[in-house]
């Protein structure tokens, strides 16, 4: 059987955006066979870019569940990651926190700006989370929305700027006001899943 390059690299991007996943629900979304999976990822874990846990669920047979390693989330873009985290260091160490701080504060107004030209105010809330969505994952956060009764759930499944963010919360705390201040003061942003926390993925409730 021969394995493309591009199938491999859509499994890794399955467990990306949607986590651990059995074989049978990879086989659904790759919409081949479980045996097929199966060799996609057990040749993915040659690679030590995933790895495999077994979990048992009631008298059922034990089933594999499959995530990404560190070294597969590393395949995903992280822009320039030691060049920027030795750039904040060098601010910090040369001119100071406050320097950061008003760097920080120029991105933040740099960003809100190009938000704000692609995201009119009088564009309906859902709307605009559609609009972000989209700007975020052509930023290369891997973003997506759920709409539930109430509120929707808005997702980040990568962060090209984690690196930065690990060792500066200045932009995380950026991100959230622009999303706060692009949706509208009548809405309100919380963050209910943080990457730099330790979790998967950045995660959002976004209601009125």
């Amino acid at each position: 059987m021969h394995i493309s390059l591009p199938e491999n690299e859509k499994a890794l991007g399955i467990l990306k955006e949607q986590g651990p996943v059995s074989i049978s629900e990879m086989a659904d979304h790759l919409n081949i066979t479980n045996e097929g999976a199966r060799f996609h990822l057990l040749k993915l874990q040659k690679e030590e870019l995933v790895k495999a846990k077994t979990k048992i669920e009631g008298r059922g047979r034990p089933k594999q569940i499959w995530s990404l390693t560190q070294k597969g989330h590393d395949r995903f873009p992280n822009k320039h990651a030691e060049l920027t985290v030795n750039i904040i260091h060098m601010v910090q160490e040369t001119l100071g926190e406050d320097a950061l701080k008003r760097i920080i504060g120029q991105h933040q107004n740099k960003m809100l700006s190009r938000y704000e030209e692609q995201i009119p105010d009088d564009m309906k809330l859902e709307d605009r989370v559609s609009k972000l969505t989209e700007i975020r994952s052509k930023d290369g956060y891997m973003a997506e929305y759920h709409k539930t009764d109430d509120h929707f759930i808005f997702i980040e499944n990568h962060c090209p700027i984690c690196s930065a963010a690990k060792v500066c919360q200045g932009f995380c705390d950026a991100e959230l006001a622009t999303f706060q201040a692009i949706l509208g003061e009548d809405v309100t942003v919380e963050r209910t899943e943080h990457i730099v926390s330790g979790k998967r993925r950045c995660a959002y409730k976004i209601s009125k």
